[in-house]
C-alpha cells in the first residue's frame, strides 16, 4: 500500500535569508578541504571550493549577493561527495549547509528541466508502484528495438544520456512478503531496505545480501510499507517529499521490531542514519528519528560487526575497492569493507591512488553535469588501471553504475561487483557439491 499523498508535497521555497547561520561560522577558511575538493581540484576556482560556497551562501543569507541562476550554479556544480567533511579539522557539516541552501533556492536550469525534477522527486520516487511501472517500461523500450532507433533521433545530448541507462534486468527483486529465517542459529533480526533503483537495477544483489545475511544468522524481514529513501531528495532540495519518505519508513522499520536496519546501498545509508537531523524540528517524530537512525547500518559495517560464520570458497582474483562517497565520508566506514574481502581466501585486495575520491555518478549528477562527471570518472578509470585488477568493488548502486560505463567508455575492460556478490559467491562456491 503506498500512503504518499500528493497533496502532501505541494509546497513553496522559503527564502535563503531564514538559513540558520550557526552552522555557517564554523567556517574558519583554513582551505584544508580545497583539495580534497573534486570540483576545485578540476576548475582551481574558489566559488567551486566548500569554503568559497560557504562565502557565498552567507553573502547570500546576508543579502550581499544577488540569488541568479549563476549563485545556483556554484551550489549545484558541487556533488555533495563530503569529502571536505572528512578534511574539515572544525567539523563543519558541509552537506548539511548545501543541502538546506538548495532546498531554500530551488533547481537551476530551464522551467522543462526544473518540472522534469519536481516530477521524478515527488510523483515517481515516494511511490514504489510507479517506480516498478516506469523500469517496466524502460525495459520494453530496450528489448523491443525502439532504443536503437532512438539512438538515430536523439541530439548528441540525450544520446550520451541514452547510453548510460543501463541493461533492465528481465527479473525484478520481490522481497519476501514474511520474515525469512536464519539458516543455524539465530543472531540477529534484520529489516532490510529494499531501495528505489536496487530491486529494478539491482535485484541480483538484494538477493545476494539476503543470502549472506541469513547464512551469517539473520533473520530478515521487508517492512511491506517501507518506501526510498529520499536521499536523491534531500540532495537536491526538495525537503518536504524527503520528510515526508523519512516519516514513513521510520514507522515502517520500528514497528518491525529489529536489531538493526540494513542497507546495502551507501547514499541510502547515509541519508536514513541523517533522518534525526532531517526531522529535528518535527515534534512528533524528531525523537523516533533518533531511534531509527541509531538502527541503520550499512550492510558491509554490519557483517564486520557481527562477524563472518561459515566457510567461505577460495576465489582467486585481484581486486580494488571504490569507497563509495556517503559510505567513506558520510558514514565515515571504510575498513569494514576491506576487513571483509580480506576474509575471502584467494582474493587479493590492491588499492588504488585516492579511492575515496568521487567517480563522479552522486546521484543525478552525471546526468545533470556530464562535462564534471565524465572528467571525474576517466581520471576514476585511470587509477583503477595503474592497480592491474582485474575487478572494482563497490557497495553502491549508482557507483557501480558509473563504474561499469567507465569501464566501456574509457577501460579497463574490469568486472565491477556489490561487496554482497563476492561474498556470495564465496558462501555458494564452498556449499557447491564437490
Amino acid at each position: 500500500m503506498e500512503h504518499a499523498q500528493d497533496n502532501q508535497l505541494d509546497h513553496s521555497l522559503p527564502k535563503i535569508a531564514a538559513l540558520d547561520l550557526a552552522e555557517l561560522y564554523r567556517c574558519v577558511h583554513c582551505g584544508l578541504c580545497l583539495n580534497q575538493c573534486p570540483t576545485y581540484r578540476v576548475l582551481r576556482l574558489e566559488p567551486e571550493s566548500p569554503r568559497g560556497r560557504i562565502h557565498l551562501v552567507k553573502a547570500a543569507a546576508d543579502g550581499r549577493i544577488e540569488l541568479n541562476e549563476r549563485f545556483k550554479e556554484h551550489l549545484y556544480l558541487c556533488l555533495l561527495c563530503r569529502a571536505c567533511e572528512t578534511a574539515c579539522p572544525s567539523g563543519v557539516q558541509y552537506g548539511h549547509i548545501a543541502e538546506k541552501a538548495r532546498e531554500m533556492i530551488g533547481p537551476p536550469g530551464s522551467k522543462i528541466a526544473r518540472a522534469v525534477l519536481k516530477f521524478v522527486f515527488t510523483r515517481l520516487l515516494p511511490y514504489p508502484r510507479r517506480l516498478r511501472t516506469a523500469a517496466g517500461f524502460l525495459r520494453l523500450y530496450q528489448r523491443t528495438g525502439l532504443q536503437r532507433f532512438m539512438r538515430l533521433l536523439l541530439p548528441a545530448k540525450l544520446r550520451e544520456m541514452d547510453s548510460m541507462l543501463p541493461v533492465i534486468p528481465s527479473r525484478f527483486f520481490e522481497p519476501n512478503v514474511g520474515a525469512l529465517p536464519a539458516i543455524g542459529a539465530r543472531r540477529a533480526r534484520v529489516a532490510m531496505l529494499n531501495g528505489c533503483v536496487m530491486p529494478f537495477l539491482f535485484g541480483d544483489v538484494n538477493e545476494a545480501t539476503v543470502r549472506v545475511l541469513r547464512r551469517n544468522g539473520c533473520e530478515v524481514v521487508f517492512p511491506k510499507d517501507q518506501i526510498c529513501c529520499g536521499a536523491l531528495n534531500t540532495h537536491n532540495g526538495e525537503s518536504v517529499a524527503a520528510k515526508m519518505m523519512a516519516r514513513q519508513n521510520i514507522d515502517a522499520f520500528l514497528e518491525a521490531g529489529v536489531d538493526a536496519v540494513v542497507v546495502n546501498a551507501a547514499g541510502c545509508g547515509a541519508a536514513m542514519k541523517e533522518y534525526g537531523h532531517l526531522l529535528r524540528d518535527d515534534a512528533a517524530y524528531a525523537d523516533k528519528a533518533t531511534r531509527f537512525s541509531a538502527l541503520v547500518r550499512d550492510a558491509g559495517e554490519f557483517l564486520a560487526g557481527l562477524g563472518l560464520v561459515g566457510k567461505l570458497a577460495r576465489l582467486e582474483m585481484t581486486v580494488t575497492y571504490q569507497d563509495p562517497c556517503h559510505l567513506a565520508h558520510g558514514q565515515r566506514v571504510r575498513a569494514q569493507p576491506r576487513k571483509l574481502l580480506e576474509s575471502i581466501p584467494g582474493l587479493k585486495l590492491v588499492e588504488m591512488e585516492a579511492s575515496d575520491r568521487c567517480c563522479g555518478s552522486a546521484g543525478i549528477y552525471n546526468i545533470t553535469h556530464s562535462g564534471m562527471s565524465q572528467h571525474l570518472l576517466k581520471e576514476k578509470m585511470e587509477s583503477v588501471s595503474a592497480t592491474q585488477a582485474e575487478a572494482i568493488v563497490a557497495p553502491n548502486p549508482g557507483c557501480m553504475l558509473q563504474l561499469r560505463y567507465g569501464a566501456q567508455r574509457y577501460g579497463p575492460a574490469v568486472s565491477v561487483y556489490h561487496l554482497m556478490d563476492l561474498l556470495d559467491r564465496a558462501y555458494a562456491e564452498a556449499e557447491a557439491p564437490k
